[in-house]
């Protein structure tokens, strides 16, 4: 018994079955810049920031999770260590209203001149 040839892919290229002369190697490529390149590049595109800071930044995060009809949670962190978390609706809500006290008498927020004034 013979086996049935497959006929040809459209697109396929034929199999050799004899020995084929290697192809030579890709040109490596070079390795470094010519000399005199860094003179003539452009100029650094490193650059100072254009929008300096106004030295505000965040001192007290209040996170809050309400997700559908599950119990919300909620977490009050500030720089000066205070670190307090609620669960539940009334006591997310009451501290809500503690992290908002917290940040007009947080040492890190109030000055010296505040208090002296004060």
């Amino acid at each position: 018994m013979t086996t049935p040839t497959t006929p040809r892919l459209e697109g396929q290229p034929t199999t050799t079955t004899g020995p084929r002369a290697a192809r030579p190697a890709a040109p490596r490529p070079a390795v470094g810049e010519p000399k005199g390149a860094a003179r003539k590049g452009v100029p650094s595109a490193l650059r100072p920031d254009p929008q300096p800071g106004d030295g505000r930044f965040p001192v007290a995060w209040l996170h809050i999770v309400a997700p559908g009809r599950a119990v919300p949670t909620a977490t009050s962190r500030c720089e000066c260590g205070r670190d307090r978390s609620a669960i539940g609706r009334t006591r997310v809500l009451a501290l809500i209203d503690d992290h908002e006290h917290h940040r007009t008498a947080c040492p890190l927020r109030t000055t010296q001149e505040g208090r002296a004034a004060a």
